[in-house]
């Protein structure tokens, strides 16, 4: 991974929950750890990595992830073991 990365995964586990995360931030953090990325339906992005699959829908019109989808990336990257709930804290 790159700094970029390293600190997009950062700032998705930053508390308050930053709501101007860019979505292109956020795939390129899910390629950097080997995801498989495909094309849903609409805006459906779908995601496996590491045995854990998710679907996420990519923002628009504008290019920030809300809050709601925050959370969804921060439990889809703890089910799949890349960060640990103990560095939460």
């Amino acid at each position: 991974m790159n700094h970029k990365q390293n600190q997009t995964l950062r700032t998705l586990f930053s508390d308050p929950i930053h709501a101007n995360i860019m979505w292109s931030d956020i795939e390129s953090l899910f390629e950097a750890l080997g995801a498989e990325i495909s094309e849903g339906n609409g805006s459906r992005v779908r995601v496996y990595l590491m045995g854990v699959r998710a679907v996420f829908h990519r923002p628009h019109p504008d290019k920030e992830v809300d809050k709601g989808a925050i959370k969804s990336i921060r439990r889809f990257l703890l089910e799949a073991g890349i960060y640990d709930s103990k560095e939460l804290k």
